[in-house]
């Protein structure tokens, strides 16, 4: 099959219409000049680097995959060309100031361009994937000594950057990681120990590898709060080879062309990167910025499903449709059979809603980072804080199940090679799991941002969506259901699950419930948003919005009616 093309139109219309972005950006002094003209023809020339330079290699990448000798990876065919060509043309500092670099652009276009890029080509994606949050850690924790040698070079991507946590025994309780850091006469320190997991631990792309890793001093406590960050390269500044191995690479499911590491420190030269036993929350920086990154596959994963999957049914023909065109004797084309537009129109329902989700979370972390009232900044900080664990678990579920869906659409035909559909399933997987999987984001959510607050912020993010919607017929049956749900957190969810004699574990029982019940009133938000913008009839959006209303809306209710039933059993 083709490989993926972004359809850029779709993306500027809700960037730039449904969610007015250059308005916003504009009333920002460090986005004045960031009008419509330029947002959209920086998303336009993505679009042709992604299509033409990335995506057609996207097929080698799994087939020959990265490759492991001695120690070393070689990258598959065009990989490191690729790459060259991508931080050479100033694509990985979009989004980076521009004293470090960078082209202080808006967060957005950073979103859109990763949302394509992960389409295009999930695992040669991988490697430039983290280079954002290793920026945003550097610039934000590390001395003015290491960001002097290294924030340009991973700002602008000459250098790639890895995220070095989870060990054999610990995986996301990273409060078990053995990682040894002894102190150095020369104000570094030696860092001894195995990492796993590791996308991007050793390849061919660039001339040096930056590794953020956390590990602990000789006196730090057990826990998460004895564990501090290290700046690791691997190529020392006067040329030497640091004592950073890769053992090995993972045989997977998917991801082929991305080289998941196992990596071993013997005593490698490292630095401190902000407060000895400060680690996490200089990780966190980073691991934060990779959530809303990984959402983003989500959206594209699944977009590249349905393309492939949209082009066969308009190609294939099977039987006669109920109410289809074909003369007796004849077939029709596929897309006319009703389950198989109910499956596309389902699919294209998540892509197009995910999209207003998460590039109205990108103009959030604008707004955090620029805005000059406090008040606005504390609603951005709400924002990006309740909707990322939402928006990187309930989208990159659906990258999965729906690119599952999507090959259906092809019967046997999806099961082969040929057609790349396959690819998607396999490749989409791993999302659900990576960057804290699928249920640490629901417990997140719930355990961590809702309950603490007795749920304020949470329902004044529900009022906010309500306060945005119009008067029209949708505006008013999302703020009903809005407004219901409210109900329900205060007087039955908040009561019960903070009561004395609840059970300890009834939180976690709800979590998952919990997350995807706010995951459909964000899309039904998001919905009446396009609705109210595109106009109820138009003909690009009328498929998926009643694919929405039909086929993904009433798991709301579902949701909800779950999340009942655990409050009365308990």
């Amino acid at each position: 099959m083709n490989a993926f093309q972004p359809r850029t139109d779709d993306m500027n219309f809700i960037l730039c219409e449904v969610l007015r972005a250059p308005a916003q950006l504009q009333a920002l002094t460090a986005h004045a000049e960031a009008d419509e003209a330029l947002m959209q023809q920086v998303v336009e020339e993505a679009g042709k680097f992604v299509a033409e330079v990335v995506a057609p290699l996207n097929r080698d990448g799994d087939e020959v995959g990265a490759r492991w000798k001695a120690g070393a990876v070689t990258m598959p065919p065009g990989f490191r060309d690729a790459y060259q060509a991508f931080w050479q043309a100033g694509w990985p500092s979009l989004a980076c100031a521009v004293e470090d670099g960078g082209q202080g652009l808006p967060a957005a276009l950073e979103a859109m361009l990763y949302e394509m890029l992960s389409a295009a080509n999930h695992g040669w994606t991988m490697a430039p994937g983290l280079l954002h949050g290793a920026y945003e850690c550097i610039k934000h924790h590390a001395s003015d000594e290491l960001k002097t040698k290294y924030l340009e070079k991973v700002a602008t991507g000459e250098w790639l950057a890895t995220m070095c946590l989870t060990e054999p025994h610990a995986g996301s309780d990273l409060g078990l990681a053995r990682t040894k850091a002894v102190p150095l006469p020369d104000g570094r320190y030696a860092l001894s120990g195995t990492k796993i997991f590791i996308s991007g631990g050793e390849h061919d792309l660039t001339d040096n590898i930056v590794h953020l890793v956390l590990a602990r001093l000789p006196d730090s406590p057990p826990g998460p709060k004895g564990l501090s960050l290290f700046l690791c390269p691997k190529y020392c500044e006067d040329g030497s080879r640091s004592q950073v191995f890769c053992e090995r690479i993972e045989e997977k499911m998917g991801l082929h062309g991305s080289p998941t590491c196992v990596m071993r420190f013997d005593e490698a030269p490292g630095w401190i990167v902000g407060e000895p036993g400060k680690g996490l929350n200089a990780m966190f920086v980073m691991m934060n910025a990779a959530r809303l990154h990984v959402g983003l596959q989500g959206i594209g994963l699944l977009d590249a499903a349905w393309q492939k999957a949209d082009a066969y049914s308009k190609d294939r023909r099977q039987m006669r449709a109920p109410g289809g065109s074909a003369k007796a004797g004849e077939a029709d084309l596929i897309e006319q059979h009703p389950a198989m537009r109910r499956i596309l129109d389902a699919q294209r329902a998540w892509i197009d809603a995910g999209r207003v989700i998460a590039y109205r979370t990108a103009l959030e972390l604008d707004i955090l980072k620029h805005h000059e009232d406090a008040a606005r900044r504390e609603s951005a900080s709400r924002w990006c804080s309740l909707v990322t664990p939402v928006l990187k678990s309930a989208w990159t579920d659906q990258a999965f199940h729906g690119a599952s869906a999507c090959l259906q659409v092809f019967g046997g035909h999806g099961y082969v090679r040929e057609w790349g559909i396959e690819q998607v399933v396999r490749d989409a997987r791993v999302a659900m799991i990576y960057e804290g999987t699928n249920e640490i984001q629901a417990i997140d959510l719930l355990l961590r941002k809702t309950l603490p607050d007795g749920g304020a912020g949470l329902l004044q993010l529900l009022a906010e969506l309500s306060d945005d919607l119009g008067d029209d017929t949708q505006g008013q049956r999302v703020r009903a259901q809005l407004d219901h749900f409210s109900a329900f957190l205060r007087e039955r969810l908040l009561p019960r699950a903070t009561a004395q004699d609840a059970p300890a574990d009834l939180a976690h029982w709800l979590a998952d419930d919990f997350l995807r019940a706010v995951a459909m009133l964000l899309m039904a938000w998001a919905w009446a948003r396009i609705g109210a913008t595109a106009g109820a009839e138009a003909p690009r959006w009328q498929a998926a919005q009643t694919g929405f209303w039909r086929w993904v809306w009433p798991e709301f209710d579902m949701r909800l009616a779950m999340l009942g039933a655990s409050l009365d059993g308990a």
